[in-house]
């Protein structure tokens, strides 16, 4: 296996992943999604709330905000030894704000100043005067799976790595014009710019009259493109999608182990 990085940044990775199978890229692609754990607010105790919102609307929107989590500090609710909510599993967050005034997530205050809103600047509701709004919520570990405001990873998908062969080219130029994303360049023959981008549309192959330009798809090797949320590093969410698999993966052995 090997991992060619492309881009890298914070919020957003594109790699290729080689020497898999087409499994294999998959499960990382879902355990991405649904099985890295990140924090959201799950409880919310609404003491006053004088805007035009229901309580379960201002609930809905407090949940869906991204917090910054650190999952070194933090367990699943499932797997901590206490009965009804520790530091260990959950952090509380206030917000007590009166109008005149846009209320955005930012103005929430957290018990644990490591885990605040991944954007300041996420509106939650607008308070004319005289309005008020406190409230108490509370956030927990949880995955993807169980729910989309546990998912760290937005956008998770892969395609085959294309191959972009060219033999006899005439210069033409037919698949340069056609080309949607412009990865073809002619000088004096079609050379490429770069062949990670393609799309594997064709339209280039399907140009050419001479049959000088095939395009193919390696079934062992996968460009992956990833965009988290803010809540963790996309390089952490990667990494930890791949534990992930692992430790489901030793504990099949292990399962099997016992059975044989």
């Amino acid at each position: 296996m090997n991992v060619d990085i492309i881009e890298l940044s914070e919020l957003k990775a594109k790699f290729v992943l080689s020497g898999v199978s087409p499994a294999f890229a998959n499960a990382l692609r879902r355990s991405m999604i649904i099985e890295v754990p990140s924090l959201a607010i799950d409880d919310v105790n609404i003491y006053e709330n004088m805007s035009v919102l229901f309580d379960e609307v201002i609930a809905l929107r407090l949940g869906l905000i991204p917090l910054k989590t650190d999952l070194n500090s933090y367990v699943l609710r499932s797997e901590c030894k206490c009965d009804d909510g520790c530091p260990k599993c959950q952090v509380s967050l206030m917000l007590s704000v009166e109008g005149p005034k846009t209320v955005y997530s930012g103005d929430l205050q957290s018990s644990d100043p490591k885990v605040v809103p991944a954007e300041a600047n996420i509106p939650i509701v607008k308070l004319k005067k005289d309005q008020k709004l406190v409230l108490e919520a509370i956030a927990i570990l949880g995955k993807g799976k169980d729910h989309a405001k546990w998912q760290p990873a937005v956008a998770c998908g892969y395609k085959n790595m294309p191959k972009i062969v060219i033999s006899g080219c005439d210069g033409c130029g037919a698949c340069v014009d056609v080309c949607p994303i412009g990865i073809l360049e002619l000088d004096k023959t079609v050379i490429v710019k770069d062949e990670a981008k393609c799309s594997l549309c064709r339209l280039c192959e399907k140009s050419c009259e001479s049959g000088a330009i095939k395009i193919n798809a390696d079934s062992t090797s996968f460009v992956f493109s990833v965009e988290v949320d803010g809540s963790m590093l996309c390089i952490e969410a990667i990494i930890r999608a791949a534990d992930e698999i692992k430790t489901k993966a030793k504990a099949l052995t292990k399962s099997l182990s016992v059975l044989t």
